[in-house]
């Protein structure tokens, strides 16, 4: 079988290579080695190979660029450097991964893995998870607000919620502190971690960890209520258009 590794760091791809010609898993005819996204494009424009080792980030780009411009029919095993949450969504997505830095047994899991499964491989679905990975390295999670004479970098972990009032927003946290934040609800939800956050109205996002009760007196009116207080006594009521999306989100 013949193998492409696309990789631009040269002691990365050495390494790689090093490991696949002793390993007796697969059988190996051939190893190409391409550094960028325009060459990795050239490659498979020409050539086909049974399996390719892919890092995410490339001198010129990124590897979703590859797929943007030329077909990848063989399966892929990635190379990455992302975090935990990036790490599911590939493992959920692809063939496999390898975590930088990788110790020679977890690539040799990764060719058992690629001989088990190799037969479903689907390309689409390594698209989408590429395109899910680059919106969630989009996300903010950092907060700069101003407090008396200082300036405070707040965490989304330590966000209860955002509330909006006439032309302003405030940020409220775990500590019961409220802080005023120039922006408003359309823009934060935008930049938010999707899976922590929920625009439920005009005046809230909220975040799932401090829901404390969800009562439903219709179909068309769900009420929400949350371990901590709110800012005025009237209670947050869901959006009626935002309803099915609001439970698709607690069941994600």
């Amino acid at each position: 079988m013949k193998i492409v590794i696309i990789e631009d760091e040269h002691l990365a791809s050495s390494y790689l290579k090093s490991i696949l010609e002793q390993q007796t898993i697969i059988s190996i005819s051939e190893i190409s080695v391409v550094k960028s996204v325009k060459d990795a494009v050239a490659f498979f424009k020409i050539n086909t190979v049974d399996l390719a080792f892919m890092d995410i980030h490339l001198g010129d780009g990124k590897s979703l660029d590859i797929f943007e411009q030329t077909l990848v029919s063989c399966p892929v095993i990635f190379i990455t450097a992302y975090d935990s949450y990036a790490v599911k969504v590939f493992k959920h997505f692809t063939i496999d991964y390898l975590l930088k830095p990788y110790e020679e047994e977890e690539l040799l899991e990764a060719l058992i893995k690629y001989k088990n499964i190799k037969e479903t491989f689907n390309t689409n679905l390594i698209v989408e998870s590429l395109v899910e990975i680059e919106n969630q390295s989009n996300i903010q999670h950092h907060f700069l607000v101003s407090h008396r004479d200082k300036l405070i970098s707040i965490n989304d972990t330590a966000i209860t919620y955002f509330f909006a009032t006439g032309k302003h927003m405030f940020i409220y946290t775990n500590s019961g502190n409220s802080y005023l934040y120039n922006s408003n609800l359309t823009d934060v939800i935008n930049k938010l971690d999707p899976v922590l956050f929920f625009k439920v109205n005009r005046k809230y996002i909220i975040n799932r960890h401090h829901i404390q009760e969800i009562i439903k007196h219709s179909s068309q009116k769900i009420e929400l209520l949350l371990h901590v207080s709110i800012p005025d006594n009237e209670p947050i009521i869901l959006s009626k258009k935002e309803i099915n999306n609001f439970k698709n989100w607690l069941d994600s």
